[in-house]
């Protein structure tokens, strides 16, 4: 049994080949390595090793034009 925590946005989305490296540290998506958007690319790779720590999995969740959906699963122990 499972506790699931989604954050979820209306953004531009991530295309397929990009969302297998945005765990990465300090990776950006192509359209949002401008320096006025800001970022770094931490925070994602930082979630991921948090989640990891305790046991917990992060996914992403995205399609083009439509947003992304991240969610968290948390066992309930």
């Amino acid at each position: 049994m499972y506790a699931i925590v989604q954050v979820q946005d209306t953004g531009l989305g991530i295309a397929p080949a990009d969302q297998v490296r945005i765990f990465d540290r300090f990776y950006r998506v192509e359209q949002d390595r401008s320096r006025h958007t800001g970022g770094s690319g931490l925070g994602l790779p930082i979630a991921l090793a948090i989640a990891q720590a305790h046991r917990r999995t992060l996914q992403v969740r995205s399609e083009l034009g439509k947003g992304s959906t991240f969610t968290v699963r948390l066992p309930l122990e």
